[in-house]
This record gives structure tokens, sequence and C-alpha cells, in this order.
């Protein structure tokens, strides 16, 4: 990743928690393209009046900027099915692969939508160690219960 686009994605990511704080949300991906969908997202949480989505974001938001000299990783992450936990917490696998020559960790921030694509909740799952040329899972959980049909993407994926 160049330098150029490093700091477009840390830019767009810091808009998100911007944005967070100001009760909207975003779904904090790295390319241009996703400014518009963040402001969407954003949109649309607002006018549901959502503090849960909007704490969730804002959570998630400062745990990617926690997460020091990364580099975008969209392309190592897989994301499994979603299921539902004994607690009724949307639930989806996410494997991330590291195809360098040297043990990774990732940040990957989960978006679980529901079937109009709004935004219903968010998460930052860390993984670390994972070695070269291998894979690592992890899963990847909502903060709270999540009814109807829910879809997962990946917001943001970061490696270092």
């Amino acid at each position: 990743m160049t330098r150029k686009a490093a700091r477009g994605l840390w830019a767009v990511l810091l808009t998100t928690a911007v944005m967070s704080t100001a009760g909207a949300c975003s779904d904090g991906g790295g390319a241009s393209t996703k400014a518009s969908e963040a402001a969407s997202a954003a949109a649309s949480a607002a006018s549901r009046g959502s503090d849960v989505v909007a704490s969730a974001t804002a959570a998630a938001g400062e745990k990617l900027r926690g997460f020091k000299n990364g580099v975008n990783a969209k392309h190592d992450v897989k994301l499994g099915a979603v299921s539902t936990d004994h607690d009724g917490r949307a639930t989806s696998k996410i494997t991330v692969t590291n195809g360098t020559d040297s043990p990774k960790s990732y940040a990957v921030q989960v978006s679980f939508r529901d079937a109009n694509g709004n935004l219903l909740d968010m998460v930052v799952v860390t993984i670390d160690d994972v070695g070269p040329k291998s894979s690592k899972d992890a899963i990847a959980r909502s903060n709270r219960k999540l009814s109807g049909e829910v879809k997962v993407d990946v917001g943001a994926a970061l490696r270092h």
C-alpha cells in the first residue's frame, strides 16, 4: 500500500470516529467510495436515532485507531455465514490469511447489517500472531441481540 493510500485509509477512519461522536455511524472503509457509503450509513443510523449503533461504531473506531502502523488487509479476510449464539447475538467466523513471510496481527471491523443494508451493529476483532503463509480463525459476535435476516461485511481490515 502506498503512503498516500495509507493516509487516505486513516483519514476515512478518523472521519468515521468524528461522525460517531456526533451520534452517527459509518462502515469505516478504506477507499474513496467508502466515504459516500459512510455518509449513507450515518444518515441511516441518525434517522433511526440509534444510540446503541452509534456507541458500537465509536468503540470500533477507537479500537482501530489503537492498531498502530496497519496496512489495508481487507483482501486477507473472509467472513463465514451468520448464525445466532445461545444469547441471541449474531456471530460470524472470520478467517485471515497471512501471505507474508513473517507473523502478523490483524484488526478486522465487521459490520452487521439487515436485509436492506442498514447498519445494526459493528465490532472490531483482533487476531494476533498469524504465522507466515498461514491462516487463523476468530469469531465476530454482535454486541447485542439482533433479529431478522442479518448479513455481515468487512468494513476495514488492518495488518501489522
